[in-house]
C-alpha cells in the first residue's frame, strides 16, 4: 500500500539511502538504560538481519564491558559494518581499532558555543584536531564518519572549513549533527545543499526529536543532497530521543516510494525486543510500532477497518510484522465485538450481541478499560456458558529480600493436571510471571509482550491495577489485576489472559470434556 501519489513529484532521493543505527551508543545515553555486552549483541544480530548499513555499537573507550561489547559483536562478521564512537582523541581511537571494528564515528564540537563552554578551546583547535585524528584513524585501518556535534548552531562558513579538512585527511563520510534538535525543514534544507555540494564524500545528518522534528528534517536532508541518515529503534536517545528507524523507514518506503534495503517486516519485532531489553517501553499511541498503532476500538472504524482495511489504516499492520487488533470499550460498535468473540471461536446470535455490547458499554461508562478477559467473562455469562478456565492457580509462594535472589514456585492445575514449577527474576513479581510461563509453556507457549501497573488508590496499602498483553501465536490478548497485593494483581492479570487465551470454546460447544472449575 503506498500513497506517493499525493504527494508533489519533485521529491528526488539518493538511488541508495544508507542508514546508520545508533540505538546501542545514542539509545543507550537514554537515562535509566544500560546494556550488558550480550543484550548488544542480541540487538545488533536483529538489526543485521534487519538490513541496515552500519551499526553503531558503542563507545570503546568508555569502560570494559562497553570495549567488550564492540569486540563480541565485531568477531561475529556480520553484513553490517560495525563502528565505535569516538572522540577525537588519539586513546579513544586506538581503543576502538584494538576492539576490531569497521570504523569509528569521530566526533568533534564545532559551535562557538561548544567551543567557548564546553571545550574552552578556538576554532583553531578544532582544524588542528580534525587533521591530526582523521589522519591517525586512517593509521589503524578504520572507516571514519566524522561528526560535527552541534552542527546546526555552527557557523556555516566553519563548518564547511571543517568537514573539508576532514575529506582532505581521508573521511570517508561526512555528518551534520543537529545535536539538540533546533533545525526545521527549510533550515535542513538549506545547510544539506551547501554541504552536500561543498564536499566530495556522502554526507549525513545525525537529527534529535527536541521537537518532533527528526524525521521529517531527516527525510528532508534527504531530500536534498544527504545519502546517510542516522536512526534508533524506537527513537531511543537523549532528551527526547533520536531520529526513529521505524518511522523513517516506513514514511520513505510508503509515502515517497523509496526503495530500501530493510525488511520491513521485522521492525515490529525489532521494536519489541529493543523494548524488552532496554526496559524503555512505547506510548500506545506511537507511529508505527504502539500498541495503538493497528488497534481500534470505534464503532465507526472498526466497522470500516472490517469493510476494508485502508478505510482507516494508511499502511497494513503486515508491513511491519504486526498484527490489526479490534478493541473493545464503551466506543466499540457491534461490528467489532462480534468480530473479537468470532476470533475467540464465539458465534452468537443478534440478540445475544446487543446484550453483550450493552454490558460493555456499562463497563466503559464506569470508566473501566474492557479488556478481552472480561469481554471473555461477558460473553459467557450472556451465553449461559459454564465459566471454564484451564489453568487455575492451587499454591503460590514467592521469597525476597536484601542477601536472596527473588525466587517464586508455584503450583498450578492446568486441564486437571497439576504442574509445579519454580523460577528466579529481578523481583517478585518478575520471578512469579516466569514461574508460571515456564509451568504452562510445557503445554502452550505464551509469551508476555507487555506489562503494567499503576496504583489507584493512595497509600503503602494502595490497591494496584496490573495491565497485561499477552500473546498465543496470531492472537493477542489484554488482561487486567486488581489487588492490594502488587504481585497476586500480576498473576490475576496473567492467569486471565492466558486463561483466555487458552480457552476452546468450539470444543465446549460441542460438547466436548472440558474441566469446569466449579
Amino acid at each position: 500500500m503506498k500513497w506517493g501519489g499525493i504527494l508533489s513529484s519533485d521529491c528526488e532521493f539518493p538511488s541508495r539511502i544508507l542508514l546508520l543505527d545508533t540505538t546501542l551508543r545514542d539509545g543507550e545515553q537514554t537515562p535509566g538504560v544500560s546494556l550488558t555486552p550480550e543484550k548488544k549483541l542480541r540487538i545488533a544480530l536483529k538489526l543485521d538481519e534487519l538490513g541496515v548499513d552500519f551499526i553503531e555499537a558503542g563507545f570503546a573507550a568508555a569502560s570494559k564491558g562497553e570495549f567488550e561489547a564492540l569486540k563480541l559483536i565485531s568477531e561475529q562478521g556480520l553484513r553490517a559494518d560495525v563502528y565505535s564512537f569516538s572522540r577525537c582523541v588519539k586513546s579513544d581511537i586506538d581503543s576502538a581499532a584494538d576492539a576490531g571494528v569497521d570504523g569509528v564515528a569521530l566526533t568533534i564540537p564545532t559551535s562557538d558555543l561548544h567551543l567557548k563552554y564546553k571545550l574552552n578551546k578556538d576554532r583553531g583547535f578544532v582544524l588542528e584536531r580534525t587533521e591530526e585524528c582523521v589522519e591517525y584513524a586512517k593509521t589503524r585501518g578504520l572507516t571514519v564518519e566524522f561528526l560535527a556535534e552541534d552542527g546546526s548552531r555552527s557557523d556555516i562558513d566553519f563548518l564547511e572549513k571543517v568537514f573539508k579538512k576532514a575529506v582532505e585527511c581521508g573521511a570517508d563520510r561526512v555528518c551534520l549533527c543537529d545535536t539538540v534538535g533546533v533545525l526545521t525543514s527549510e533550515k535542513t534544507a538549506e545547510m544539506v545543499r551547501r554541504l552536500s555540494d561543498s564536499v566530495t564524500v556522502p554526507l549525513a545528518v545525525h537529527c534529535h526529536n527536541d521537537f518532533g522534528l527528526a524525521v521529517s528534517n531527516s527525510i528532508t536532508a534527504l531530500k536534498n543532497g544527504a545519502q546517510e541518515v542516522h536512526v534508533t529503534v524506537n527513537g531511543l536517545g537523549e532528551r527526547a530521543g533520536n531520529a526513529a528507524l521505524e518511522e523513517l523507514v516506513v514514511a520513505l518506503t510508503v509515502l515517497y516510494g523509496c526503495k530500501l534495503n530493510v525488511k520491513t517486516k521485522l521492525l515490529y519485532e525489532t521494536s519489541r525486543l529493543v523494548a524488552r531489553l532496554t526496559g524503555i517501553f512505547l506510548q500506545p499511541n506511537k507511529a508505527i510500532v504502539g500498541d495503538n498503532a493497528f488497534t481500534h476500538e470505534s464503532g465507526i472504524h472498526t466497522h470500516g477497518v472490517l469493510s476494508h482495511p485502508a478505510t482507516y489504516e494508511p499502511i497494513s499492520p503486515e508491513l511491519v510484522g504486526a498484527s490489526r487488533r479490534i478493541a473493545v470499550g464503551k466506543h466499540a460498535g457491534s461490528h467489532g465485538v462480534e468480530a473479537v468473540l468470532r476470533s475467540m471461536g464465539l458465534e452468537v446470535s443478534k440478540e445475544q450481541l446487543t446484550e453483550i455490547l450493552r454490558r460493555v458499554k456499562a463497563l466503559g461508562d464506569r470508566g473501566k478499560q474492557v479488556t478481552e478477559a472480561d469481554l471473555q467473562a461477558i460473553a459467557e455469562a450472556v451465553l449461559g456458558l459454564p465459566r471454564v478456565r484451564p489453568i487455575m492457580l492451587e499454591e503460590l509462594t514467592v521469597v525476597t529480600g536484601n542477601r536472596v535472589t527473588p525466587m517464586a514456585s508455584v503450583r498450578l492445575s492446568l486441564n486437571g493436571r497439576s504442574i509445579t514449577e519454580a523460577a528466579t527474576g529481578v523481583g517478585p513479581v518478575d520471578a512469579a510471571i516466569n514461574a508460571i510461563r515456564k509451568a504452562v509453556s510445557a503445554v502452550e507457549p505464551v509469551q508476555l509482550e507487555e506489562y503494567h501497573v499503576k496504583a489507584i488508590t493512595g497509600g503503602t496499602d494502595a490497591v494496584v491495577e496490573v495491565m497485561v498483553r499477552l500473546r498465543r501465536g496470531d492472537r493477542v490478548v489484554t488482561a487486567m489485576g486488581a489487588r492490594g497485593d502488587i504481585v497476586m494483581a500480576s498473576v490475576e492479570a496473567v492467569l486471565s489472559g492466558m486463561n483466555a487465551l487458552l480457552v476452546d470454546y468450539e470444543k465446549l460447544m460441542e460438547g466436548g470434556r472440558v474441566e469446569d472449575e466449579r
